[in-house]
């Protein structure tokens, strides 16, 4: 059996940044970040994303519809610590499937990598069933944006 290969790509016009201070609560005794953060360093992103794109998660719901998470990946590389200023870039990948991907890239205070990730979010319905098609404010969005 063949595994089919699945099309997606970036699209640099929906990219969004945001610079975030590492809060003391966000730290472990040693001052460093610990690693369940990176994740809502994700979210913080998809909600820049969405405000900044005009589908945030208020305008989802507002279409009777919710974005479950049903893949997270998170790849660590440098710690970030208490006080470091990170930026959070967030891209937006186009596919045909009926989900929304992201990846992320955090940097540092000086600009380097401490993280990379991807998450991939699928559209459910007020019944809470999966939809196997774009919804029709995701098809509008991707018109707007002038994906289709």
């Amino acid at each position: 059996m063949t595994k089919r290969k699945e099309q997606y790509k970036l699209i640099p016009e929906l990219t969004t940044e945001f610079e975030t201070r590492v809060r003391f609560n966000e730290c472990d005794p040693l001052g460093i970040v610990w690693h369940g953060h990176y994740i809502k360093y994700f979210e913080d992103g998809r909600e820049a994303f969405g405000r900044r794109h005009g589908v945030s998660y208020l305008d989802v719901a507002a279409s009777g519809f919710s974005t479950p998470i049903v893949k997270s990946q998170c790849e660590h590389k440098l710690s970030l610590r208490y006080g470091d200023v990170a930026t959070v870039k967030t891209e937006f990948y186009d596919t045909p499937a009926a989900k929304i991907i992201f990846k992320f890239t955090i940097y540092d205070t000086n600009g380097e990598i401490a993280c990379t990730g991807e998450t991939i979010q699928v559209f459910l319905d007020k019944k809470g069933e999966l939809q196997l098609t774009n919804p029709p404010f995701w098809y509008d969005w991707k018109q707007r944006m002038g994906l289709l």
